[in-house]
């Protein structure tokens, strides 16, 4: 496969999450003939100061891959601006990049995943990003691989052509949304993408993601994804900054590499519908858990 995309790793203070996720990459079909960029930002505090160092320690002796670099930064970004301007270099001087962050395992096959879709959709302009995480869908019909609207942002790649569309600035983002586009932006309302953008107004996250598919959403851009993910997420173990223990997107690794990819250039409804259900079901799912914890408080108070 010819014209690999180089590889960028956005790592901090998780020491032994960082291990894990590059011991997979390792294990990649493509991983030798492929270039590595780590990203390590600088500690936010003196309290992460040790762990920030010593993933710096163990990032020094990675090998497995065509070349490593590593891009120390002094002060602390944040990971927002250390994606955007990782992201942001890589695409201008390769056209291309795949992007991990520091609490993804893969399968074998997700870097020739990344690397075939690059090819094939590359001057595909309404292809705007190629995700490998997906959900643990219901539906076994479904093709290897699909386009829907949404962007996930555990383990995915892009093009320059399509990055040079992002848009940081939020209130140039929510201006361009109506009632129907927000109902279309939320998946109906069963997925938070709509209060995500509030909070990033309200400064309650700080989130590259939501801004990067707002900007995808609002060109009318689709995204690649597998039915059965290529990647999962460890992270929700309480260690991550913007992660919380919660193991509802879990999912099974595909063993297996994808073969067929689509032609149609439009989002695959069985798919849409097949997410839909899973988040409405999840959002049903956390619903009736919440009032459980409201009745069994209830009743504890009302019983002393």
């Amino acid at each position: 496969m010819q014209n690999l995309a180089p590889i960028a790793l956005f790592v901090y203070n998780r020491p032994a999450h960082t291990e894990r996720t590059v011991k997979f990459l390792q294990q990649n079909d493509l991983a030798a003939e492929s270039s590595l960029f780590i990203f390590s930002d600088g500690a936010k505090s003196n309290a992460d100061e040790e762990k920030v160092q010593e993933v710096r320690a163990y990032i020094q002796q990675i090998d497995g891959f065509k070349t490593v670099e590593i891009i120390a930064s002094q002060t602390n970004m944040g990971l927002a601006n250390a994606v955007i301007a990782g992201v942001s270099r890589l695409t201008k001087d390769y056209g291309q990049v795949i992007v991990f962050e520091d609490d993804l395992i893969s399968s074998p096959f997700t870097l020739t995943y990344f690397n075939e879709a690059l090819n094939r959709y590359r001057n595909e302009e309404k292809v705007m990003h190629i995700g490998a995480y997906m959900y643990a869908l219901k539906d076994e019909n479904l093709p290897q691989s699909f386009f829907y609207r949404a962007a996930t942002s555990w383990g995915w790649a892009t093009w320059e052509r399509a990055w040079q569309n992002f848009e940081p600035n939020i209130d140039t983002l929510l201006k361009q949304f109506d009632a129907t586009k927000r109902n279309a932006f939320s998946i109906e309302n069963t997925m938070n993408f709509w209060k995500q953008m509030r909070d990033f107004k309200r400064r309650k996250n700080n989130s590259w993601a939501i801004r990067w598919y707002a900007s995808i959403f609002l060109k009318g851009g689709l995204t690649l994804n597998p039915s059965q993910s290529l990647v999962n997420n460890i992270g929700h173990d309480g260690t991550g900054v913007h992660s919380g223990i919660n193991d509802i997107y879990n999912v099974i690794i595909n063993p297996k590499p994808i073969t067929q990819f689509p032609t149609l250039f439009e989002e695959n409804k069985q798919a849409y519908l097949a997410i839909k259900q899973f988040l409405a079901n999840r959002k049903g799912n956390y619903l009736a858990r919440v009032r459980r914890f409201i009745k069994q408080k209830l009743s504890q108070y009302f019983s002393k």
